[in-house]
């Protein structure tokens, strides 16, 4: 059969469980379980006659959504905070990863804007940081402690006082992505240029290291947690403008759950970034090189495996259990 032939002759089928699994439509698990068992026959037949096409990809993501559905009560003997963060958050990501990897790239992108603007510009950096804070952190470098700024106040006020503002800055992007996701750009824009000319004004200093070992302690874990929430901003967006084979209303209402997880997901990151940044960043120095890295790269490393990876892994667990 071609695969055109195949899509016509179910795609009601399809459509029908698409609207029992996000939609209003209300039907008993026996009428769920049936219609699963059709989703799989299809699946097999597209796996075998249409391996590699958009088709089977599709089949595939709705047969992982629909299993999810009928066997969501075998969560109540796990506790659902450990549920979410291990099975359900990373289902929601690898569903959205083409709207992380964007995020991830966009940030890129500003940051490098950021450093270009800043080198052919000596007034740019000050335009973005302001003057006083520029003037500081300038004597901070001629007294030999170029991230001294992170070492002032108390541990507990320093954690509190940063945690705050990144869950306000990360709330906001993904808040305003209800507004077409014109000011979840323009924040996340102006964070990520931010972050670029601050850190080329270390580099035209000369002491571009001894500010990445103090400052992305925390940076690491807590800048990668804003393009997440970023990426949850971009995805309710995503759902007004491509609302697939659904009304744009219930599109938005149901983008705007499923990434409202994704940015819950970020809250813990938030808060061990305070904690490092109240408690380890100003040891530094004390710590060494050494030290200082080993931190860096764990926690670039956890949140990468964690967003970009781990979910991968949970869906092919998923798909597995599904064919077996």
């Amino acid at each position: 059969m071609r695969e055109v032939a195949f899509i016509n002759q179910n795609k009601t089928k399809w459509l029908e469980i698409e609207q029992a699994i996000y939609g209003k439509t209300k039907l008993s698990p026996d009428d769920m379980a049936n219609l699963y068992i059709q989703l799989m026959n299809d699946l097999s037949f597209a796996q075998t006659y249409y391996k590699k096409s958009n088709t089977t990809k599709y089949l595939n993501q709705l047969a992982v959504t629909i299993y999810q559905k009928i066997y969501k009560t075998k969560r109540t003997d796990q506790n659902r905070i450990i549920y979410f963060f291990k099975t359900e958050l990373p289902l929601i990501a690898h569903k959205n990863r083409k709207t992380i990897w964007f995020s991830f790239i966009l940030f890129f992108i500003f940051c490098g804007i950021g450093v270009l603007s800043s080198h052919y510009d000596d007034s740019f950096v000050r335009l973005i940081l302001s003057d006083e804070y520029v003037d500081e952190t300038m004597e901070n470098i001629r007294n030999g402690d170029p991230v001294a700024i992170y070492q002032g106040g108390s541990n507990w006020g320093s954690f509190l006082g940063i945690t705050i503002n990144n869950m306000r800055v990360a709330a906001l992007c993904f808040i305003t992505g209800a507004l077409a996701g014109v000011f979840t750009m323009y924040i996340y824009m102006q964070n990520a240029i931010m972050i670029g000319a601050f850190q080329y004004m270390f580099y035209r200093e000369g002491v571009l290291w001894e500010s990445v070992q103090g400052i992305w302690i925390h940076g690491a874990m807590e800048i990668f947690s804003i393009v997440i929430a970023a990426a949850a901003g971009l995805g309710i967006a995503k759902t007004i403008f491509f609302p697939q084979t659904f009304s744009r209303l219930l599109s938005f209402i149901n983008g705007f759950k499923e990434n409202l997880k994704i940015y819950l997901s970020t809250l813990p990151f938030f808060f061990f970034a305070g904690l490092l940044e109240g408690f380890v960043t100003r040891y530094a120095k004390a710590m060494g090189p050494a030290g200082c890295y080993a931190i860096i790269i764990s926690t670039f490393l956890i949140i990468s495996f964690y967003y970009l990876i781990y979910p991968h892994i949970v869906y092919r667990q998923q798909k597995n259990a599904i064919n077996e």
